[in-house]
Parts: C-alpha cells; structure tokens; sequence
C-alpha cells in the first residue's frame, strides 16, 4: 500500500497538491493520502472540500483525515510537512516583530525568519521522531518555512530519517524563463526537457545557467533580462548588478541588495503580507465551504505558491519510480560543491531515483556571493542548535552573525523581544 501524510493538511495550498497527486495516479499509483492537523475546525472545512475533489475528480485514493500525527505518519512512504507554528497570526508577529526594530520584517530572512524556525524546528523534528519508530523507510519532504535552516536541523538531529527539503520558487523562475525563451525563439519547448542552474541557500540561491536538451541559452536569456529591467521603473533588481553578475539572483536577495528600499516598503503597512494573506485565506475558507464546489478556485493564486503542486509530485514520482530526474532541492552536499563544507545543506541540482536523492557536481558561486551566504549558513547552523536546546547564547551569536540582524549593542533587545513574543510556542526557552 502506498501512503503519503500531509502534516499541516488544514493549509490552503492542499486542495492543489490534492490535483498533483490526481495528475499522476496512472504512475505514483497512491492508495491512500492522509490529510493531518492540529486545527479540526480547520482540517474539516479543507479536508472536507479535497474530499469533495476526490470523489468528483474519480481519485483512485481514499483521503483520510485525521488529528492524529502518529497515526497518520504509520506506514507512510512519504511525509510531506507544511505546517506553520503558531499559524498566519504568528506570522504577523514576525514581520512586525522586525519593523519595530528598524529591521527587516519577513517571515524566512533576518529576525522574522529566525522566530518563525525557533517555533517550526522542533515540531519538524518531533515528526522525524514518530517516522523513525513508524515509518522508517519514508522519506520526509519539507516545505515549511524557513525550508533551508529547517532541512538543516533535520540533517544534523535527525539523521537517520531520509529528508529533503523543498521550494517552489526555482520551478516558478523555471516556467518564466522557459515562457520568455519560448517568446524569443518561436517555438513550443519542453519543460521536461528544460534544467535550470542553481546554487545556494533556500531564498539565498542565484541562476546562472538554463539548458534546453544539452543546448545552454543562458546568455541570451540573460541579455533579456538586463533589457527588461531596464524597460521598468521598479524591477526586482538594478541593471548594473544584472550585468555584473551575469546571474539572476533569488526574489528574496533583495532584502541584502536593497535594505533600505526594502524597509521603506514596511513604513507603508498596514497591511504586511501576513495581513494580506489572512484576508485572502479567510475567502479561501469560505469558497471551501461551498458544498457544490469541486475545483480549487482561481483566487487560490493570490496566495502564492505557484507550481507548489508539480514540485511535490513530481519529486515523489521521480523517487517511487526510479526516474533520475534532476530536480533543484535542499540537502547536504557531501562534497559536491568543491571547496565548500560538505556538511552544509545547500539548495542545488540533484538527482532523484529510487536509491535517494543525490546532489549533482556543481561549480562554487564566485566570492561576492559565499561571502553572503557563509555568513547566513552559520545563522542557520547556529539557529537550529538554538531552536533545538533552547540555548539563548547560539541564540544571540545567530542575530550578530546575520547580515540582517541587529546592531551588535541592540540584539539582546529583539533577543528578550523575539522570545518573549513567541513564549507560548518556546518552552524551551523558558524553563
């Protein structure tokens, strides 16, 4: 029998991973998914619509809900996690928690993101702790932010269960590079047979390469890009820098990039996004209410998440059915990345088969990216020591070593702000 668990089931973004997982019956043949959370009144409303789904879309699975975290994780094949500690409220707190402080406010970088993997870290490995007694063989599959610093914590205090961490916005630059090429060139190509090139940290990764049947047009996509940049007034990134690096850098570099522009965009909320997505999560709610719905509405979009569904799916087919598919994942890089700790979880090309999930040979990021990145892994190693000993010194060294932390004078006050902040979600911060 093949099972999967869905723990944080009640999230909106289920409905769409239910349409994965139907997309790909005919080759990942799922007897049964299991939908778990902590929230019932939540649970039923989203599991009762992916139900719904189910039944209308002829799914060859049972969907089982369940409250339960032991009984859905037994005899699971695979464990997807994408819970949220403390849920869309706490992370509100995260964003304002750095605007308060004159710093970034965000849910997976700088001091929100710190906050946000405090709470998520040891309910991840709570979970990894129920796979080694019931499911041993499954292989844990983690979207819940901050993705990187979690997998990490997952491959230093829990080794012994399989995990990967995952994101969806390598697919979604995927899709809109291959659409601009497409434009470029004139003709329908194949995503499947499209690889993008990437290295890095989750939300800390930079594109430099994009191969379409061995044939690599990364200098003409790059070209594009600098010249749609600067066709627009308020792009995500300079031109100058464009052209320097000859990368396109993730989304979330902007924050390193531009701080104070990004800061100056705090000064305008309410709303942040917290509060967007609450607002977009509450219609979401009620349109899964509707008894004669049985498609996951259009406004789901809003939410974010793109894609979300294909690179879930798509990794479980390429591992069930030992396809060595190269997919761009988070997992420690034993070497592959010349020059670099081999302990380092990194989000980089790998391979996907049977046998398990293996990162592929990839140059070093030139000095004036590592220099970025060294500083925030050691963030990340030093926040999960933090998150998983409530140890309040790792805490501290993580605020001074991240680039986006605090003044040195001023950590131990968004320290004591931070923890105090999350006190219900950190006993073991406070004993």
């Amino acid at each position: 029998m093949l099972k999967v668990a869905v723990i944080g089931g009640g999230s909106t973004y289920t409905p769409e991973l239910l349409n994965g997982f139907i997309d790909r019956q005919d080759s990942l043949p799922l007897d049964e998914l299991w939908l778990m959370d902590v929230d019932p009144e939540r649970l039923a409303i989203v599991g009762g619509f992916a139900q719904r789904m189910a039944k209308a879309k002829q799914a060859r699975f049972k969907v089982i809900l369940s409250t339960n975290q032991q009984e859905a994780i037994s005899d699971s094949a695979y464990v997807i996690t994408q819970l949220r500690v403390g849920k869309m409220k706490a992370r509100r707190e995260d964003e304002y928690l750095g605007k308060r402080h004159g710093l970034i406010g965000q849910e997976t970088t700088g001091v929100g993101g710190m906050a946000k993997a405090l709470r998520t870290v040891p309910v991840i490995l709570d979970i990894a702790n129920d796979m080694h007694n019931l499911a041993p063989h499954a292989l844990l599959v983690n979207f819940a932010n901050p993705a990187g610093l979690v997998t990490e914590a997952l491959f230093r205090y829990a080794p012994d269960v399989a995990s990967v961490g995952v994101c969806n916005v390598t697919i979604t630059t995927k899709m809109e590079i291959l659409k601009q090429l497409e434009q470029q060139i004139g003709i329908t190509l194949d995503s499947s047979h499209a690889q993008i090139k990437a290295l890095g940290l989750n939300h800390l990764t930079w594109f430099f390469g994009f191969e379409v049947d061995g044939f690599d047009y990364w200098p003409q996509i790059m070209k594009a890009i600098i010249n749609e940049a600067a066709s627009q007034e308020d792009d995500y990134f300079d031109v100058r820098t464009l052209e320097t690096l000859q990368m396109l850098p993730n989304p979330y570099l902007r924050y390193y990039y531009y701080t104070n522009m990004m800061r100056e965009k705090q000064d305008h909320w309410p709303p942040s996004r917290a509060e967007e997505v609450l607002e977009i999560e509450s219609d979401l709610l009620t349109e899964y209410q509707d008894k004669n719905r049985y498609e996951a509405p259009e406004s789901l979009m809003k939410r974010g998440g793109a894609y979300y569904s294909t690179v879930a799916t798509q990794l479980l087919n390429s591992h069930y059915n030992d396809l060595n598919e190269i997919h761009v994942a988070n997992v420690r890089h034993q070497g592959a990345v010349t020059g670099w700790d081999p302990d380092w979880v990194l989000e980089m090309p790998c391979w996907v088969s049977a046998s398990g999930i293996l990162p592929l040979p990839t140059p070093p990021l030139p000095p004036v990216c590592t220099g970025i990145l060294t500083q925030v892994k050691e963030f990340e190693i030093l926040t999960a020591k933090a998150a998983v000993e409530g140890d309040r010194h790792a805490a501290y060294l993580a605020l001074l070593a991240h680039p986006l932390g605090p003044p040195a004078d001023e950590i131990q006050t968004v320290l004591d702000d931070m923890l105090e902040t999350n006190r219900p979600y950190l006993p073991q911060f406070f004993h």
